[in-house]
């Protein structure tokens, strides 16, 4: 959904934009099309990879850090207020193409999931360290596995045996547990809720989406497309309410104690031509706000 994300930012071109999931380049490159000599683009990653993905463009700058710094960096390169804020969240497309960081279900790798290759915490740590009341609550929450407590149970036995190093590993440990028919969506669930924990994608989110507020200038704009339920909820209720949970708090006027309003009601899916082009849309939303 280029388009609307670009539409989304409502691009000024003299003014200052940060992409926080920079990946490819794809995105960072249509922000800098709209915009002028004067205009500036940021861009977080905390993926090393990602780096050799940087522009060449004195308007540029490429941050290798994970977005839930937005407001240090930001202030770090003299960027603040800014103009509008885009993020793409999950795992990027060439990620899951390297079988060697197994993030994917379709090749054998050791279980790794780190967006950043620095971090201490592996899936294999998880899988074979984690309590299994630990194991229970990560699959139940982050994977919304309906036989949560089963699995953990089936993968804290296995490992008292043999350590599970691989993904071939897990999924063989995990066999017996995977209903029939729904092997691929079963495993994408389990590998989301391995990854969430690998990376602290949830808490890493909520410290960004309030720092966005901190940082986008009265009118600006935020555009944040995601691709689960767990962090679509997360975006959804920041932005309606101020808030990750509970009601929207109100001032001593009445009025609402939010820092942004939404563009669009609901989220904005894909078209059934772009889930052509690229399977991965059809679980995308896209939310847009803007900063009061």
């Amino acid at each position: 959904m280029l388009d609307e994300c670009m539409e989304g930012l409502a691009i000024r071109p003299e003014g200052t934009y940060v992409d926080v999931t920079f990946g490819g380049g794809g995105h960072s490159r249509a922000i800098l099309s709209h915009l002028n000599k004067y205009g500036k683009l940021l861009a977080f990653d905390q993926d090393a990879d990602a780096r050799q993905n940087a522009i060449d463009d004195k308007r540029f700058v490429f941050i290798d850090q994970n977005f839930r710094y937005l407001k240090n960096f930001c202030r770090l390169h003299h960027a603040i207020p800014v103009d509008g804020i885009l993020a793409d969240l999950g795992v990027s497309s060439y990620q899951f193409d390297e079988a060697e960081r197994g993030f994917s279900i379709r090749f054998d790798a050791e279980l790794d999931m780190r967006m950043n290759r620095q971090s201490p915490l592996t899936a294999k740590e998880v899988v074979n360290c984690y309590p299994e009341a630990e194991l229970h609550r990560i699959f139940g929450i982050y994977g919304e596995i309906q036989n949560a407590k089963s699995l953990a149970s089936t993968i804290a036995t296995a490992r008292l045996h043999q350590p599970i190093i691989t993904v071939a590993d897990l999924k063989n440990v995990i066999a017996a547990r995977i209903p029939k028919g729904k092997e691929n969506k079963y495993l994408a669930q389990v590998f989301q809720a391995l990854r969430i924990e690998v990376n602290q994608e949830l808490e890493a989110l909520k410290q960004f989406l309030v720092q966005s507020a901190e940082v986008l200038e009265s009118g600006g704009r935020l555009v944040v497309m995601s691709y689960h339920s767990l962090e679509d909820r997360l975006v959804k209720n920041y932005i309606g309410k101020g808030k990750f949970s509970g009601e929207v708090e109100k001032d001593l006027y009445g009025n609402d104690n939010k820092p942004f309003d939404a563009v669009s009601r609901g989220a904005i899916t894909a078209s059934e031509e772009e889930i052509k082009i690229n399977n991965r849309a059809r679980s995308a939303k896209l939310r847009i706000a803007v900063k009061k």
